[in-house]
């Protein structure tokens, strides 16, 4: 074999490597994604960068715990059931504070009933009879005032003693006192209740009534209600368990599942490349190869922190995300709240062909 034979054997040889390699880079590139759903004068899109996502329903998760202390009397709903805002869940032993709000009940009716006697006055009883009273002492008054008239006379005449004459001006003062304390009484309990007994008065019913809200405030903390509507993702509650708010833990997990979205925590470095509108695919391994499209409708205010891990060894958790709600194009699908997934951003040159 010649010399020129050698070189055109391995020229060959050396064009076919690099026509081979660059045909696997094309097809392996990172930064291009087969899209299905994508227009049909485009057959690939390019992605501009790719960031985790989680399965949201149209509202978050919310983790649900009591607010009081003590043993897990009831368990009031399952997985997977439908509560209206308001419908209650479990709760909390309370026996004890039951006792305590029956007891401060009692006591804020009696000062209300404390109350109304006082602005009311005395009872009309209470006034007739003093007005009988002085009535009685007005009429004793007159005739022990008619009788010292009478004995006065007498003993200008020297017909009665000095003594009988004295007893008889004693009786008059007698009579006289007594008839005194009768209009007193009877003017006390007509008129109406003093500003100081009106103001302790109120001041009694406040305070009760007070320790009647304390006692039902302290009771509600013992239920456990849905504060949306929503569908009952995980029940982590048994009956008879302990719950404590100094080591608390979640006993419901609950979310509005009308519908479903996706929440992207976007890397810092890529935030100026998404916009609102841009176009995504999302894949995921329950997907089983399929995609999904959907489109950026909402991007987060301020920068956070991460709260998905992908798992990879090489994905820096030191850096701040930004949050961005992804609308899906095909929203029937019922995929599982909290299921990652990988989002990847569309650049817009690419759609545009």
């Amino acid at each position: 074999m010649t010399a020129r034979s050698r070189w055109g054997i391995g020229g060959s040889a050396i064009f076919l490597v690099v026509v081979t390699g660059a045909f696997l880079g094309n097809t392996r590139s990172r930064n291009s994604v087969q899209a299905r759903g994508i227009p049909s004068n485009s057959a690939t899109a390019t992605v501009a960068f790719a960031s985790p996502g989680r399965v949201e329903g149209a509202s978050e998760t919310t983790q649900l715990g009591a607010a009081a202390d003590g043993i897990l009397k009831a368990v009031y709903v399952k997985e997977d059931q439908f509560v209206k805002r308001g419908t209650l869940l479990g709760e909390i032993a309370c026996d004890d504070l039951q006792a305590s709000l029956q007891t401060a009940i009692a006591e804020a009716d009696g000062a209300r009933q404390s109350r109304i006697r006082i602005l009311r006055g005395a009872r009309d009883e209470e006034k007739k009879i003093a007005s009988e009273k002085t009535a009685a002492a007005r009429a004793t008054f007159e005739e022990a005032k008619s009788r010292l008239e009478m004995q006065r006379a007498l003993y200008q005449r020297e017909q009665v003693s000095r003594a009988t004459f004295e007893q008889a001006v004693r009786d008059l003062g007698v009579a006289d006192a007594n008839l005194r304390a009768a209009v007193r009484t009877e003017e006390l309990l007509a008129a109406p209740p003093l500003e100081e007994d009106k103001a302790r008065a109120d001041a009694d019913v406040l305070a009760a009534e007070g320790r009647v809200r304390t006692a039902q405030e302290r009771i509600g903390k013992c239920s456990i209600v849905a504060p949306i509507d929503g569908t009952i993702l995980r029940v982590y509650a048994r009956r008879g368990e302990s719950f404590s708010t100094v080591t608390p833990r979640p006993l419901f997990s609950l979310a509005d599942t009308s519908s479903r979205h996706i929440k992207a925590e976007i890397d810092e470095r890529d935030v100026d490349k998404v916009s609102i509108g841009q176009k995504v695919v999302i894949q995921a391994d329950a997907l089983d190869g399929k995609r999904l499209n959907g489109s950026v409708v909402r991007i987060s205010a301020m920068m956070g922190r991460k709260s998905i891990s992908t798992g990879d060894p090489s994905d820096k958790s030191d850096r701040d995300i930004l949050e961005a709600v992804i609308g899906l194009e095909d929203n029937t699908r019922s995929l599982p709240i909290g299921l990652r997934v990988t989002v990847q951003f569309l650049t817009a040159s690419s759609l545009k062909k």
